[in-house]
């Protein structure tokens, strides 16, 4: 027999583990906002297009807003739209749906955490309407993109759903 001696098992180097106590900061609540918007469409001779407007984020998108007391959220939708699209009409046609999004706003809210549900609402206006943004309504630039370009030029990609229930819904009434 041999005289080995067993030698011990080395073990791997124990850290203390660290706490998970919170730095004596308190969790920010997120602020809770309802807001309703618009998707507007037009037909013309050229086919059917679609208003999208430039946020203060410098992304196209669709019109916004809070809901204000005494308003509905179709009424809402549509003051929204009409403000930040400069447009004198438009005409109601369908729910889209809704979304829910968390951001940290860096204008009004100076970065706070922001919980917001927004109902989407189908409107068409007239076919010669003109966009005229309005930067005070948080509207830096509009424009019209044809339906075929649509999905891709909205840069938010939670808008997919509503953007396109939107352009289903307009196939079938254009046909």
């Amino acid at each position: 027999m041999s005289s080995k001696k067993k030698q011990p098992k080395t073990k791997k180097p124990v850290q203390k583990k660290r706490s998970k106590r919170k730095s004596g900061k308190k969790k920010q609540a997120a602020i809770r906002e309802v807001s309703a918007g618009g998707v507007v469409f037009r037909r013309s001779g050229k086919g059917v297009s679609f208003a999208l407007m430039k946020d203060p984020y410098k992304k196209w998108t669709f019109p916004k807003g809070r809901v204000e007391k005494g308003e509905d959220l179709e009424e809402t939708a549509a003051r929204e739209t009409l403000e930040e699209l400069g447009l004198e009409e438009i005409r109601f046609w369908d729910d889209l749906g809704q979304i829910d999004i968390w951001f940290r706003d860096r204008f009004e809210k100076q970065g706070k955490l922001v919980h917001k549900d927004i109902h989407f609402y189908l409107f068409e206006t007239r076919s010669n309407a003109n966009l005229k943004p309005d930067p005070k309504q948080h509207a830096m630039a509009a424009k019209w993109v044809p339906m075929s370009k649509v999905l891709q030029m909205s840069d938010y990609k939670d808008m997919k759903p509503i953007v396109e229930r939107a352009v289903k819904l307009v196939k079938a009434i254009v046909r």
